[in-house]
Parts: C-alpha cells; structure tokens; sequence
C-alpha cells in the first residue's frame, strides 16, 4: 500500500520509542521506504542499531556528525520525503516546532521540508492537556501540521488518561489513507451500515446476523478519499469511524428518518445496511410472560416496514444509489430484480451461505451488477478491498454526471 514511499520517522524521547520500532516494522510490510532521525533523549530508550536493523536504512542521530555522503544532511532527508511522520512525539518537540526551533537534526528537517508533517504525541495526561501543549497542537493544526489523536488508557507512569501513542496499526491505516487519491473531495457519501432491531416488548427484540463491517469499511474508505461522510448505522460493537458523523439508529422506521434528512443534499447513498423488512405490529408495554401450559404457543402477527432502498431510490435525482443484496439462493435473478425495483445505479450481491461471504466475517466475495446489466465477478477479498471496488465506481458515476 506504501510502496515506493519516502517516509521520515522522527523518533523523540520518550517511553512509547519501543512502539516506534514495532510500527517501522509494519511500515515495511507496507514496502515503505524508511529513514529514522532519533533525538538524543530517543538514544536513552532504544539503541540506532534497533531501527538500523528494523528499517534497513542508515539512522541519523547527530546534527554535527560525521559526513557519509558528500550533501547537506538536513536539506536532502526533507526533499526525499514524501511524509515526515514524529512518533512517539513529545511535548518537548511539539514545543520547539511550533517556536520555530531548531537545534537538533529533526526539528532542523522539519523547517526545511515541504512535506507533510505528522505528529503522534505520546506523554502523561496532565502534560498533553496542559494548556501551554494544546496551545502548540493548536498552532500547529491551523498551519497544516496533522496529529494523530491518542489512545485513552493505563500511561507508563501509572497514571490513566489521553495521552497514549497511537497504536501503530492505527498510524500505518492513517498513512495510506494520507497518501490515497481525494478523489471524491467535496462531495458527500451517507453511508447506511449493520442490521436494525425491533422491539417486541421492553425486554426482547428480532434482529439479524449483519454486523456493519461492510458500512464501516465503506465509510473509512469514502473519507480517506476525500469525502464528506455521514455513517447512519444501526447497533453494532464497531468503533466510530474517525472524521466519520455517525447517526446511530435502531429501528428500521429510525434508519428510514435519517436517510430523509441527508438524502437530498447528498451526491451519493450506499445502502449497505440490512434493515428488518417487518415489524411486530403492537409491542407489548411490558415484558410478555410464558404460560405453563404445556401447549403454550406465542403469536405475534409483523406489518411492513418502509422500503428505505426503494423510497428514495424512486425519488432520486442527482445521487447515486448503491444497493446491496445478500442473498441465499438465485442470487444474480433475485440482485437483479431489487436493481431495477429499486432504481439502483448498480448493486452489490453475495451469498451469505458462502465461507468468507457472510454477515460476521472480515471478507467478502461479491457481485456487482450495474443498471445496464453488466455483470462483474469478484473473488474473495477483505471488506476493505470491495469498498475500494465499490467507491472506484462511485467516483467514476459522479464524474460521468457532473
């Protein structure tokens, strides 16, 4: 996802370093190209030979050492690179950049690069909201420098708070993301994500399998792409997406609502949800006890629920309408029928009953049929990859309407 990418890793000192040599590992799988520049409060921590090794790059540590090659140290690490990421970043650096300091090597690059600088600070609670630290994050924010906002939990020093270095997972997704085309900057994407839930008394509801993954992949993709997102998402265990708004809903009648407040200035609608088609048609007011007859049966008679998909598919103007279908059987007749019922621009059909396919699962394996009947086979990918899949052919419909 990285390849061919220069990325400078200013490493500061403080205890999150150990992270800092576990997240050059994965940039590397990324196929990144690594240069590290380390304070001297970072040497105290972890040696240079753990992030030569890890990077297979020389690292530079001195402002004044020796000369390896015949250059300007400072000047030729800030034009080689493609982003300046500091982590972990303390307090102290922060500080110096946002002063204009620079003595030593990285805050010297930093001034000569035209880069984008990322920072991931790592220190104790009181110290990251002291007010002096945000004042400097703030300056910084409103000149283009980019944070990546810390973990919450247990710090080093013992304390619990704001302040842990991001995971390094979390900063490899948001580098790739950095470095992914805006291709749909300006325009706004309502994504509708996981099952929905109806009552049947205070106690008890019917649901489904869905879990949201896919609406949730799709979000995170739409906004690394530039997107103005709206996420209406039934519940799920799913963390919010980051830079996403997330609508929370429960019923399908909930879902139905919100769709209608964001739909018309909306450039696109992904239905990806999989909202009850019925519900109970009276709930009880207070939980349904069972009868000890042995013979005891519970009848409850279901009424429809609005047709979000076909609702606003039928009422659409500008937007495109991406559906979904998961079925079980006849896959490609049924898929092709709720295209056309639902006036969709093209839909993505898979089944369910397929391993790697389902409801729960991290993968995929997907059909996509457009509204001029073609038909395109995919085989078994991450949810990540079939929203790329998807927002590719959004990207291209917006284009061709514009």
């Amino acid at each position: 996802m990285l390849k061919g990418k220069n990325i400078l890793l200013g490493v500061t000192g403080g205890i999150a370093v150990y992270k800092a040599a576990d997240l050059v590992s994965k940039l590397r799988k990324q196929h990144a190209n690594i240069d590290v520049i380390m304070t001297e409060g970072a040497t105290k921590f972890v040696t240079p030979l753990t992030f030569q090794t890890m990077a297979e790059n020389f690292v530079h540590t001195e402002m004044f050492g020796t000369v390896n090659h015949f250059d300007v140290e400072h000047i030729s690490l800030a034009q080689k690179a493609d982003a300046v990421l500091i982590a972990p970043a303390t307090a102290n650096t922060i500080g110096k950049i946002a002063g204009g300091i620079c003595d030593n090597l990285l805050t010297t690059v930093v001034m000569a690069t035209k880069a984008k600088v990322i920072f991931a600070p790592a220190m104790n609670t009181q110290m990251y909201n002291n007010s002096i630290v945000q004042e400097n994050i703030n300056k910084l924010k409103n000149l283009g420098y980019e944070f990546i906002k810390p973990g919450v939990g247990l710090l080093a020093c013992g304390d619990y708070g704001e302040g842990k270095m991001a995971e390094p997972n979390d900063i490899v997704e948001y580098l790739i993301n950095h470095f992914v085309e805006k291709d749909l900057l300006g325009k706004k994407i309502v994504v509708t994500a996981g099952p929905t839930i109806e009552p049947l008394d205070p106690v008890r509801y019917i649901s489904n399998h869905s879990s949201g993954k896919m609406g949730y992949s799709i979000a995170k993709e739409a906004h690394a792409r530039g997107a103005d997102v709206v996420l209406i998402s039934g519940p799920t265990v799913l963390d919010a997406p980051e830079g996403v708004e997330i609508v929370r809903v429960n019923t399908t009648e909930e879902m139905f609502n919100s769709v209608g407040e964001f739909f018309d200035t909306c450039d696109c609608l992904i239905k990806s949800a999989a909202p009850l088609d019925y519900k109970p048609e009276n709930v009880s007011p207070i939980k349904i006890k069972k009868d000890d007859k042995e013979n005891d049966e519970l009848d409850i008679k279901f009424i429809r629920n609005p047709d979000i998909a076909a609702y606003y598919g039928n009422r659409k103007n500008k937007q495109i309408m991406v559906g979904f279908a998961a079925e079980t059987n006849n896959i490609f007749e049924y898929a092709s029928e709720k295209l056309k019922k639902k006036n969709f621009d093209f839909i993505v059909a898979n089944d369910v009953t397929e391993t790697g396919a389902g409801f729960q699962s991290d993968t995929n394996i997907v059909t996509i049929i457009d509204n001029n009947g073609n038909l395109e086979k995919y085989p078994i990918m991450s949810k990540k990859e079939v929203a790329k899949i998807i927002l590719d052919r959004v990207s291209l419909l917006i284009k061709s309407k514009a």
